[in-house]
């Protein structure tokens, strides 16, 4: 059941919000109780045969965190406990999301011919079992006070963020769950919430599917061995930054306002990414709760920048690279992760070193700034390509494109007012980004692209608005996401399903 479905919108979330505020005029433990229950129901929509496999997951790291909870017991012990929970995690996730990795590389590399596993892949389990795993580190660290299986049950299975987070610290739901304002409904956070969740919806439908469409054009076409050509493949790899960030984003906007429609508020997942100045700000501002995650529970227990320079580097590769695997089960993964923190590496090294060389002046400050911000737009786009990429080939052929060594293409008009055709330039091929549209629809692909960059880098924040300035936008776009609800036909599932 995606959020922007018929079904979702106009049957479920106004059923699970009457149930859960009239529920709350008698007990709050039950509204909890049936907030957990059509959480499940949400889940199971699609995945029944997955239910047990969370439900497990829950009452196995409840007990666990339980039991290291409990006061007396041996260091020994209890990081005997840690690790059996921290294993259960991994390996239940290592067995749906790698077995056919591991398998098909060892088929690869050892030509072992191994058949793979008729194995699926259950929705959420990587973003579910990240927070419960921080959850049981938390009960090591004696940091959780609250050990109540139905108000954990629905800390792991809330619904808006369930599936593709954002990935929520305990502290941030399991007590909220506890204050009985929440149990009354609110007019301004029901108008909040929706406004939000309206946003979203259009982010992901109006702006995501629609970027979404050329991208997958461009980059089938290279994983095909199709040579793509300069302006081609720009715009490919353009259009799948913007698909990814709106598809993303919208889907955390929408978990946000939902949750905020009874009073709970998710941590921001994104903050204009693309304005960075730097990859380390970079990652300050895209899945913030991912980065954070990441930091706090892998990064500075392997000893941060704390042991000097090389290990932080060494630490940061690992980071990363562990990060784009958690993306998904692909050496394509394994490589984009690895780009970042190559980059990561590079940035922090500059960092120190810039200060060692010559300052300088006033005036140029803004045009370093403004180059630091260009660079590492470049360096997120050329990343993105192994990361949507589906074949190393496909990946190289791009970045051929993209330097224009497949020639570049101009409309028929335009090479006709060329004094001579030079042997590199094409005006067929632009199929590629039209999906066989007519030639003159070349320049609107374009004008959308721009808008799309334009928003992301220059439109305004929608979690820095004020509440009158997000109602003003929803009214703008209420009309095409009512139109698109009843209307629109089959919804796209989110990039991060996938993951």
């Amino acid at each position: 059941m995606l959020f922007q479905s018929t079904e979702f919108i106009v049957y479920f979330l106004p059923i699970t919000l009457a149930g859960f505020f009239l529920l709350g005029r008698v007990s709050g433990r039950l509204a909890i109780a049936w907030m957990t229950g059509c959480s499940l129901v949400f889940y199971g929509w699609g995945e029944q045969r997955y239910l047990l496999l969370i439900l497990s997951s829950i009452a196995v790291n409840f007990g666990i965190g339980y039991a290291l909870s409990q006061p007396g017991g041996s260091p020994p012990r209890r990081k005997a406990w840690l690790w059996a929970g921290i294993v259960f995690d991994l390996g239940a996730v290592g067995l749906f999301k790698y077995t056919n990795f591991l398998l098909g590389t060892a088929n690869t590399v050892f030509g072992a011919g191994l058949p793979l596993a008729e194995i699926g892949l259950p929705l959420g389990i990587s973003f579910y079992t990240f927070q419960q795993m921080a959850y049981l580190v938390d009960c090591y660290r004696h940091q959780v006070r609250e050990h109540d299986l139905v108000r954990y049950s629905l800390f792991v299975a809330f619904f808006p963020q369930l599936i593709a987070g954002p990935i929520v610290h305990h502290q941030e739901l399991i007590p909220r769950f506890g204050d009985r304002r929440i149990l009354r409904p609110s007019p301004e956070w029901l108008a909040e919430g929706a406004a939000i969740f309206l946003l979203g919806v259009f982010k992901k439908v109006a702006l995501g599917d629609l970027m979404g469409g050329y991208a997958d054009r461009v980059f089938a076409a290279a994983d095909g061995g199709t040579p793509v050509m300069l302006v081609e493949a720009w715009h490919g790899v353009l259009a799948f930054a913007l698909q990814i960030y709106f598809d993303f984003s919208g889907y955390s906007d929408m978990a946000i306002g939902m949750a905020w429609m009874i009073g709970i508020r998710l941590p921001l997942n994104f903050d204009s990414p693309y304005r960075a100045a730097s990859i380390v700000e970079f990652w300050q501002r895209w899945h913030m709760t991912l980065s954070r995650w990441l930091r706090d529970y892998l990064y500075f227990p392997l000893g941060g920048n704390r042991l000097g320079p090389r290990r932080r580097y060494i630490n940061l590769m690992a980071v990363m690279v562990l990060g784009g695997l958690w993306h998904g089960a692909s050496w394509m993964f394994v490589l984009w992760g690895a780009l970042h923190g190559l980059l990561l590496c590079v940035n922090h090294w500059w960092r120190a070193l810039r200060p060692r060389l010559r300052a300088i002046p006033a005036w140029s400050a803004p045009a370093e700034a403004l180059l630091y911000r260009l660079l590492t737009l470049l360096a997120v786009l050329l990343a993105w390509i192994p990361f949507r990429a589906r074949t190393l080939g496909g990946a190289l052929g791009l970045l051929k494109g993209m330097a224009g060594l497949n020639g570049v293409f101009l409309l028929p008009q335009i090479a006709a007012l060329l004094p001579f055709r030079p042997a590199f330039v094409r005006t067929e091929g632009a199929a590629l980004m039209l999906g066989d549209g007519p030639a003159q629809a070349f320049a609107e692909a374009i004008l959308l692209l721009l808008l799309g960059l334009a928003l992301v880098l220059f439109g305004p924040s929608m979690h820095r608005m004020s509440h009158r300035a997000r109602l003003g936008c929803v009214a703008l776009v209420f009309a095409f996401d009512v139109h698109y609800v009843f209307f629109g036909g089959g919804a796209n599932p989110f990039i991060y399903f996938r993951f």
